[in-house]
């Protein structure tokens, strides 16, 4: 019995100095740290930061005009097709007449009575005047003969001015074109009654050149003040339009026109990019995007845009730094080409970023680099 008891003893020590011993290779275990996590890294460096920022734009005709009948009457005769190109003096529309050219012809009798009314007080007023030098003749005769005259003289007057106002009339009764465009759809047709004030008959862009019209912020104007006048020739050329179906436009623009004054109620500015439009691609009203050629005119930081992580709408990048060490770093981005970004602050040049494998890692975290170079 006393041997069982001395033997259960034994047993039981050596059972704790192997559990003591088996904790604590656990616990060492637990303590390694773990294996370096592998990254592919690039450092930052300076390159060139030719891009183009991107403006939505509205394309406008530089020249818009409404057609507008000067006098009432019905459409007698329409001379064009709905869309077609006109040129400045074609004739357009046709107002009946009929009652302006009556008018017109009234006037002109009108006014020969009045030269022939004027002719015969010119010669009493003659004859009683030399009655006059000779004491002949009453003097209230006389001065009744050239009160006669004059009145005859002023009728002559108005009966000129209304023959140059009916004239007018007969001469709005056909319309012209007003400058060189496309023509849209008619708003009336033959028969139609018009008249000043009413429903325009037409309208008239023209249509090239033809502008795109965009909006800036303040802090654009400089810049767009020093491309103003400026002549592109090329392809590739300071300003390009995008069309809706993401195709560039054939034929480069300058800026045209730039806006007096800035909107008070959205702090920008408009600027009016002119563009040739030989094939009438470019419609009034099309909606697109002005791509501005932007040249810094220095090198500018480069990183990979992949490299870039977002949060709270805050950019970060991750560093590696001594002994294989990353740390995250706030940056602040300037504008995107093609797969890389411009840092403005934040990073200085030859710093090791991390592009892949930024969603394994965090802060203080031990890395393996596969380093690249940046293309």
């Amino acid at each position: 019995m006393k041997h069982s008891i001395i033997q259960l003893f034994i047993g039981l020590g050596l059972a704790v100095f192997l559990t003591s011993c088996g904790g604590k290779k656990a616990d060492q275990q637990q303590q390694a740290p773990p294996p370096p996590t592998p990254v592919t890294a690039v450092k930052a460096e300076k390159g060139s930061a030719t891009y183009y920022d991107e403006f939505p734009a509205t394309v406008t005709a530089l020249l818009e005009v409404e057609i507008q009948p000067q006098v009432a009457g019905n459409i007698t005769g329409i001379f064009f097709q709905d869309g077609q190109h006109v040129s400045k003096g074609q004739k357009l529309y046709t107002i009946d007449p009929q009652q302006y050219r009556a008018g017109y012809d009234q006037a002109v009798a009108n006014l020969n009575v009045q030269k022939a009314n004027l002719n015969r007080a010119q010669k009493d007023a003659d004859r009683y005047n030399t009655l006059a030098q000779q004491d002949a003749v009453a003097k209230q005769l006389v001065d009744n003969a050239n009160a006669t005259l004059e009145a005859a003289k002023m009728q002559v007057e108005a009966a000129q001015a209304s023959i140059q106002q009916v004239a007018t009339n007969l001469k709005y009764t056909t319309i012209y074109a007003p400058l060189d465009g496309t023509i849209g759809i008619s708003q009336v047709r033959l028969g139609a009654a018009v008249g000043p004030g009413s429903t325009p008959l037409n309208t008239i862009s023209s249509d090239s050149p033809i502008s795109a019209d965009l909006q800036v912020d303040d802090s654009q104007i400089t810049r767009f003040t020093a491309l103003q006048g400026k002549t592109n020739v090329t392809r590739d050329s300071t300003f390009i339009l995008m069309l809706p179906s993401g195709e560039p436009y054939p034929y480069p623009g300058s800026v045209r026109i730039i806006d007096r004054a800035i909107d008070p109620q959205t702090g920008t500015l408009r600027v009016r990019v002119a563009f040739p439009n030989p094939k009438r691609i470019l419609k009034p009203g099309l909606n697109g995007n002005v791509r501005v050629r932007n040249n810094t005119g220095q090198p500018q930081l480069l990183i990979p845009y992949q490299a870039v992580t977002e949060q709270m709408s805050e950019f970060f990048v991750f560093v590696v730094g001594d002994s294989s060490k990353v740390s995250q770093k706030k940056v602040t981005l300037g504008a995107r080409i093609n797969d890389k970004v411009i840092v403005k602050n934040g990073l200085n040049e030859g710093e090791l970023i991390v592009t892949e494998g930024t969603q394994k890692i965090r802060e203080g975290a031990v890395v393996k680099v596969n380093e690249r170079k940046s293309e």
